[in-house]
């Protein structure tokens, strides 16, 4: 009989698929995004030196103002923003195996009108 995988075990496969080709360089660096059941993350992360330039969640949003994805496209906003202020205008998109849909969309979209580049 096969195995089957879970979907967090298929997820983690497709990242570190994607993670071969996509990688952060301090001129361009990765904006990598995770989503759980409730919240939302997102990063700046300079893979070469190992550092995160800037981070986002919606646990920094108040509880009850917003739906997933519209705090999801604050969350977009609110990195950006952090990003700009650290010097980032040009990211690469890492979507961290999930699906280009949804909230993981919304915070790129969010991230986009703020003026980030990718």
């Amino acid at each position: 009989m096969a195995r089957t995988k879970t979907p967090y075990a298929a997820r983690i496969v497709r990242h570190q698929r994607l993670r071969q080709t996509v990688i952060g360089t301090p001129d361009r660096p990765r904006l990598n995004v995770f989503r759980s059941a409730r919240h939302t993350y997102a990063q700046v992360i300079d893979d070469s030196a190992g550092h995160t330039l800037a981070a986002a969640g919606t646990l920094e949003l108040s509880a009850e103002a917003y739906a997933k994805t519209d705090a999801a496209r604050e969350v977009g906003k609110l990195v950006a923003e952090r990003a700009k202020a650290n010097g980032v205008v040009k990211v690469v998109f890492d979507r961290g195996g999930y699906q280009y849909h949804g909230r993981v969309k919304a915070l790129a979209e969010g991230a986009r009108e703020e003026g980030l580049e990718f």
